[in-house]
C-alpha cells in the first residue's frame, strides 16, 4: 500500500467511526429518524423482502442510488433486524460516504501541496461542521450527494491544470453518480460540461478548437446523459411515467401541494430565506470569495476556480426552485456551500507543488508553484482561510437551533442539551420532533405481536413507510409496490386481508390509495370494517392512524 493510499485510508477511518457512533446513537438510543433516510430504507426492504420481491420495488419517484446500496446490509435483516428496524443501514451508508467526502476535501489539501497540520486542520473544518456530522450519520442523501460532488470538483480542479483526460473522465462519472443520488445533480453536469467546453475552448486555437471543445464536453457530460436516459426510459418502460419526481402523486410536485406550499409566500421573501440559509452555513463565505477572484484575476489566473462553479451551478439552482415554490426551504438542501467554502478556502492558499497527474495533456496549464513564497504571506493566507471556514462551525451550530430556519434539525437541542423538566414551548416542539416515528414504530410492534400470516394488513407507502420498515416481518403487508395491491384494495376480504392501515384524508394522506378507493374508511370503515385501534401520533407533522378490521 502507498503512502498516499495509506493516508486516506486512514483519515476515512478517522472521519467514518465518529460518524457512525454518532448515527447509531441517535438510531438505537434517541430514536431520532428522518423521514427519507426510513423511506429509502423501506424501498430496499421492499426489493428483497416483500411480498413479491424484485427491483423495480425500489420506486421511480426518487433516484436510487442510496437505496440500491443498501441492499447488501438490508441483505442482513433476517439475521440482524436492526438493520431496517432502527434504519441501521442507512447510518453506515451516509457515514461512509460522508467520510469519503473528507478524504477527498483532505486529498484537495494534499494536492496542493500543503503542509500536513495545516492540511488537517481544513480537514476537521470541514469534517466537524454539525451539518456534515448530523447528515453523516442520519442516513440521509446528503452523504453520497456531497462525496461526489467532492470527487467530481477535485477531478476538475486537477484536470485544469493537467489537462490530463483521465481526470475528465472520472469527474464525469461522479458527476452521473450525483445524479443518481440527487436530482439536482444535473445542474453540476451542466455547468461542469460549460466550465470545461469554455477551458478547452481558450486553451486551444485553430480550426480543431470547437471540435477538441466538444470532446471534452462529451467526455463530462456523456455519463450523466446516460444516467438521465437510463433512469427516465426505465421508470416509463416499468410504471409509464418517465418523470415520476414531478408528475406522480407521490412525488415533490404533490408532496408540495399536499403539505400546502413550500413556505414561501413570495419570490424576494424566497430568495432572502435562501440566503440567510447560506449565511448560516458558510457566513464569511463572500468575502473570501471576492479576495480570492481578486488576488487572482490580477495574475490572470482565474481558470483553476472554475470548477467552483459546479457547486455554485447545484446552490442557484436549488434557490430557484425555491423561490418558484417547488421544493422546500430545509436547510439541508443548502449545504452543498459547506462544500464549496471548503474548496475556495484551499485554493485560496498558495500551491506548495505541482498538481499531481498521471499524463500531462497536450495544453496542460500547470498554475505556479511557490514553495518559496514568503513565509508570513502562506501563514497569512491559511489563516485566513481557515478562520472562514472555523467560523461557520458555531454560527452553524447556533443556526440549527431556529424553527424556522431548521425545522429539520432543531430538535437535536434537546438531544445535546436534555432538559426533562422543562415546560418551554420550543423545548416541547423539539421533543414531539424528536419522537417523530415513535407511534409507526409501536404500531409495527403491535402488528408483530399478531403473527398475522403473510398479505394481512394493507396499508399505503405514502405515510405507512415508516410503519412497514420498522416492523420484523414485512411479508404480513400488502403495499403498492406488491404486483396484486390492486386487486386485493378492491376485494381485501376475499384475498386475504384482514387489516387497513389508514390515515386522514388530509394533507399528504389526500394520495393514500385506501382514501381513493375508500373515501369513507378512515372516518368511519366504510362499511367493510370495524374499528379496532386508534393511535395519536407523538410525532410532528404525522398522521394519527386507525386500524379497521375487514369484515367478511
Amino acid at each position: 500500500m502507498n503512502r498516499r493510499l495509506r493516508v486516506g485510508v486512514l483519515i476515512f477511518l478517522a472521519a467514518w467511526l465518529p460518524y457512525l457512533v454518532v448515527g447509531v446513537y441517535l438510531a438505537t438510543e434517541v430514536h431520532l429518524f428522518f423521514g427519507d433516510a426510513l423511506s429509502r430504507v423501506q424501498s430496499a426492504q421492499s426489493v428483497l423482502f416483500s411480498r413479491t420481491p424484485r427491483l423495480s420495488a425500489i420506486g421511480f419517484v426518487f433516484t436510487p442510488l442510496t437505496a440500491v446500496v443498501q441492499l447488501p446490509l438490508v441483505a442482513l435483516s433476517p439475521w440482524w433486524p436492526e438493520m431496517t428496524t432502527h434504519a441501521l443501514s442507512a447510518v453506515i451508508m451516509s457515514s461512509m460516504f460522508m467520510a469519503g467526502s473528507v478524504v477527498q476535501v483532505s486529498g484537495i489539501a494534499r494536492d496542493r501541496g500543503l503542509d500536513p497540520v495545516v492540511a488537517a486542520v481544513f480537514t476537521i473544518c470541514y469534517a466537524a461542521n454539525p451539518m456534515v456530522v448530523l447528515y453523516g450519520a442520519n442516513g440521509m442523501s446528503e452523504a453520497p450527494y456531497l462525496f461526489f460532488l467532492a470527487w467530481a470538483s477535485r477531478r476538475l480542479i486537477r484536470w485544469v491544470s493537467t489537462d490530463d483526460v483521465h481526470e475528465l473522465v472520472v469527474a464525469g462519472i461522479a458527476l452521473a453518480l450525483s445524479y443518481l443520488t440527487r436530482y439536482d445533480g444535473g445542474a453540476a453536469a451542466l455547468a461542469a460540461g460549460c466550465v470545461v467546453g469554455w477551458v478547452t475552448y481558450r486553451r486551444r486555437d485553430g480550426r480543431k478548437r470547437l471540435s477538441r471543445s466538444l470532446v471534452d464536453i462529451t467526455l463530462v457530460v456523456a455519463p450523466s446523459a446516460l444516467a438521465f436516459l437510463a433512469w427516465a426510459a426505465t421508470g416509463w418502460l416499468i410504471t409509464g411515467n418517465a418523470f415520476a419526481q414531478f408528475t406522480s402523486e407521490y412525488g415533490n410536485a404533490a408532496i408540495i401541494a399536499q403539505s400546502g406550499g413550500s413556505g414561501s409566500s413570495t419570490t424576494s421573501e424566497a430568495i432572502w430565506f435562501s440566503i440567510t440559509e447560506l449565511a448560516i452555513l458558510a457566513p464569511l463565505l463572500p468575502i473570501l470569495v471576492v479576495g480570492l477572484i481578486g488576488v487572482r484575476a490580477r495574475r490572470h489566473r482565474l481558470s483553476p476556480l472554475l470548477p467552483g462553479l459546479v457547486i455554485v451551478a447545484v446552490l442557484a439552482f436549488q434557490v430557484f426552485g425555491y423561490a418558484r415554490g417547488s421544493t422546500f426551504g430545509f436547510l439541508r438542501f443548502y449545504m452543498t456551500v459547506i462544500l464549496l467554502a471548503a474548496i475556495v478556502a484551499l485554493m485560496s492558499v498558495p500551491l506548495r507543488r505541482p498538481i499531481p497527474m498521471r499524463r500531462a495533456g497536450a495544453h496542460a496549464d500547470p498554475a505556479p508553484v511557490r514553495p518559496y513564497a514568503s513565509r508570513w504571506g502562506y501563514t497569512i493566507a491559511c489563516t485566513v482561510a481557515i478562520v472562514v471556514m472555523a467560523s461557520a462551525l458555531p454560527v452553524t451550530a447556533m443556526g440549527m437551533t431556529s424553527p424556522k430556519y431548521a425545522p429539520q434539525e432543531f430538535a437535536l437541542g434537546s438531544v445535546v442539551n436534555p432538559q426533562p423538566d422543562s415546560v418551554q414551548q420550543k423545548y416541547l416542539d423539539e421533543q414531539r420532533v424528536v419522537r417523530s416515528f415513535s407511534t409507526e414504530r409501536a404500531l409495527a410492534e403491535y402488528l408483530d405481536g399478531l403473527a398475522l400470516p403473510d398479505g394481512s394488513v394493507l396499508c399505503d407507502t405514502v405515510y405507512g413507510f415508516a410503519v412497514v420498515v420498522q416492523s420484523e416481518r414485512p411479508r404480513q403487508f400488502v403495499i403498492p409496490s406488491d404486483r396484486d395491491f390492486a386487486q386485493r384494495l378492491n376485494a381485501p376480504a376475499d384475498l386475504g386481508v384482514r387489516y387497513f392501515l389508514t390515515a386522514p384524508v388530509e394533507g399528504r394522506g389526500v394520495a393514500d390509495a385506501i382514501n381513493q378507493r375508500y373515501p369513507t374508511m378512515y372516518e368511519n370503515g366504510a362499511q367493510i370494517g370495524a374499528l379496532v385501534l386508534e393511535a395519536r401520533n407523538d410525532g410532528a407533522d404525522l398522521p394519527d392512524w386507525r386500524v379497521y378490521q375487514i369484515m367478511r
